[in-house]
């Protein structure tokens, strides 16, 4: 009792922390989220899961999380594709590496907000001599056929929505990469081309399989933040219908219409969204600590 006795009290203040203001918050969110609370002064009255089921008979609620759905992929794949790109050229020892990490890596400085701003003014939709930002780099460059409404557009404004996000966390996956590329022994490599395996094959055989837990984390990291993006789309379009996600129509439901009950259900869906994603990698990871 004596050896972890010292250990406990010394993290005991971080446990009741976590316990109150995560695990607790967490709970008495999904209380109010089981209840029929429509305002901050009555605490309305127990309903079960009816909140949960009745709200997917909203149209809105299916156009955000299908908005959702739509920014989750194309930012995860493209931040993931873009940032091991940059890694493998890292990896093959270019000429002033370190500035374009430097460089690479800067956008990891910037808030979501001041990016939204910048990424607002280049995805500005207006077209021809009216058009600034990207549209206007086109149009100047007699490439026309490229202007594009950006985060306008009815159907596929999400993905445009997503090339910010992109820009901002692919230095991030470039270096967890790039650590991932430098932590495979030369030796393995030297082995496999010893065999007579191409350059192509040693990376298809010996690098990328040694690369599954580094793009597991990547994946788990992209894909909790896009599950619960708020600032950046705030900050590029506002709070529209055509960029709608959970965590604006959580806001607008709390905030605008005063709805308690029905934030809480968002909030506790796009908990458990996260949990699919952060649960199963936390069980994996704990397991391959034990057999190591």
């Amino acid at each position: 009792m004596r050896r972890w006795l010292p250990g406990l009290l010394l993290v005991s203040p971080s446990i009741v922390l976590i316990a109150v203001f995560v695990y607790g918050l967490l709970g008495w969110n999904f209380k109010v989220a089981m209840t029929d609370q429509h305002d901050e002064i009555s605490p309305g009255h127990f309903v079960g899961l009816d909140n949960f089921i009745s709200i997917w008979d909203q149209e809105r609620w299916g156009i955000s999380v299908r908005h959702s759905i739509i920014f989750t992929v194309v930012f995860v794949v493209g931040a993931l594709a873009l940032g091991w790109f940059l890694a493998f050229l890292m990896e093959k020892g270019i000429k002033g590496e370190g500035g374009f990490r430097t460089v690479y890596l800067f956008p990891m400085a910037v808030s979501f907000i001041a990016t939204g701003v910048v990424w607002r003014w280049l995805m500005n939709s207006g077209t021809g001599e009216q058009a600034v930002g990207l549209n206007r780099l086109f149009h100047y460059l007699g490439l026309d056929f490229l202007q594009w409404h950006w985060f306008r557009d009815q159907d596929w404004g999400m993905a445009a929505m997503a090339i910010p996000a992109i820009w901002q966390m692919s230095g991030y996956v470039m270096a967890l990469f790039l650590a991932g590329f430098r932590g495979v022994s030369e030796d393995l490599r030297e082995a496999a081309r010893v065999d007579g395996c191409s350059e192509w094959q040693v990376y298809r055989y010996v690098v990328l399989p040694l690369l599954r837990p580094v793009t597991l984390s990547a994946l788990i990291i992209l894909g909790h933040i896009s599950l619960k993006v708020f600032d950046l789309i705030v900050a590029v379009s506002g709070k529209q219908i055509i960029t709608d996600v959970p965590a604006i129509f959580m806001w607008t439901a709390v905030f605008d219409s005063h709805d308690p009950a029905k934030g809480a259900t968002i909030a506790s869906y796009i908990v458990l969204s996260v949990a699919v994603f952060v649960v199963p990698y936390l069980i994996w990871n704990a397991r391959r600590g034990n057999r190591s």
